[in-house]
């Protein structure tokens, strides 16, 4: 017995260690299933087009989550509350039926992969902060416009009421300037006073244009009469001067601040907005949705290849394997939601229709894949798969 109690040990061992890859594997297994078949609509950590998946086997029995994986329809049609909760919090969008696709086991390895994720611990985030100037290192962060709805109410309704009263007061003074103009025309037309600028403010407020118009001379000017038109030597009018006198005050301080001083001509200030805006873009995630393409259709069968590769990967959860229309539309009829010519395609699957619950693949595929999977699209036009989706849209002209 004493000779045995080694082998049985080691016996014991051996087992140990075979059980424990076997586990490991279940999750690397799952992970690659989830890749070709959740990740389009799920991810562990956030919301995507479906919930956030971490700890989903604490919430959910195993068995809940293999039947509702397999048939969402069949048990939200049962009446099963927490599958009908998901079903009305999702906008009623049934998630796509993985019965004649994953087993049993595929379904637990997929678990057990979430396990593994919802037990690493969350990474930590910096905060970003974007510098007011982008080509200054260290540069202060801009400071964040005012935002009235984020006021508290109670401030909302003492700022309210401080505006008010400064109206109030404000009118209350408008009304009495104007009611003791006849007694400051009587002040400012003492000999001292008359040709000040106050005099005339009031005189202006009182009708008296004259200091705008300026006061005719009737002096006619000799040996200027022309045909019996006779001519009078009279000033320019008050407000053309002060106009002629503000335009050389600007003229000079444009000439100082854009030819002497350094400022930004047109030229330039265009340049800085094309560079602050590849800046913006670059940070999320590159490229601009209104740009123009002029993409051709892929026609090489390897690429095409790649195309229904990445596809069936990324697309088929939502679009189904031929493109046959699941959650998402039919691919493989004449109608479109979102343009039917390669580029915009291209743009759908680059951008993504967030509202409608189409994601943005612009972060994991790259140009050339999204062209491979467009091309690959165009060429299932007119296949009439089985169980195709009813057409969606308008019809490809």
């Amino acid at each position: 017995m004493k000779r045995l109690l080694p082998y049985l040990a080691s016996a014991l061992l051996c087992a140990g260690a075979a059980t424990q890859p076997a586990a490991a594997q279940d999750a690397v297994k799952g992970k690659s299933i989830f890749d070709a078949n959740c990740a389009a609509c799920h991810s562990v950590q956030e919301q995507v087009v479906g919930p956030a998946l971490k700890e989903v086997h604490k919430r959910r029995e195993e068995k809940w989550i293999i039947n509702f994986v397999k048939n969402s329809t069949k048990v939200i049609a049962s009446g099963d509350k927490q599958a009908v909760e998901v079903f009305e919090k999702f906008g009623k969008v049934p998630m796509t039926s993985f019965e004649g696709s994953l087993s049993d086991g595929d379904i637990k390895d997929v678990v057990a992969f979430i396990k593994e994720e919802s037990d690493k611990p969350a990474e930590a985030k910096t905060p970003e902060v974007t510098p007011a100037d982008p080509n200054v290192d260290g540069a202060a962060p801009a400071a964040s416009g005012f935002n009235w709805k984020a006021m508290p109410p109670v401030t909302q309704i003492l700022v309210t009421l401080v505006g008010f009263l400064l109206l109030l007061v404000l009118v209350f003074l408008v009304m009495t300037f104007f009611q003791a103009l006849p007694l400051l025309s009587k002040l400012y037309e003492k000999p001292g006073l008359q040709n000040s600028a106050m005099a005339k403010f009031i005189a202006l407020m009182r009708g008296d244009t004259t200091s705008l118009t300026g006061k005719a001379k009737d002096e006619l000017m000799e040996d200027h009469s022309y045909d019996g038109i006779h001519e009078f030597d009279n000033d320019l009018p008050p407000w053309w001067k002060y106009t002629f006198y503000v335009t050389i005050v600007f003229g000079v301080v444009y000439l100082l601040n854009y030819h002497v001083m350094g400022g930004q001509l047109q030229t330039q200030e265009y340049e800085a907005e094309m560079q602050q805006a590849a800046l913006l873009s670059a940070k999320s995630g590159g490229g601009d949705a209104n740009e123009k393409t002029y993409f051709k259709p892929i026609t090489d069968a390897a690429q095409l290849a790649e195309g229904e590769k990445a596809f069936v990967q990324n697309c088929a959860a939502c679009h189904g394997q031929k493109g046959e229309g699941m959650v998402g539309p039919n691919l493989t009829d004449e109608f479109w939601l979102h343009g039917s010519d390669v580029n915009g395609i291209y743009k759908t699957i680059k951008y993504g229709v967030t509202s409608k619950g189409m994601v943005a693949w612009q972060g994991k595929l790259s140009n050339e894949q999204i062209l491979q999977v467009s091309s690959y699209i165009l060429s299932l036009k007119g296949s009439n798969p089985p169980n195709a989706k009813a057409p969606q849209g308008e019809k490809a002209k």
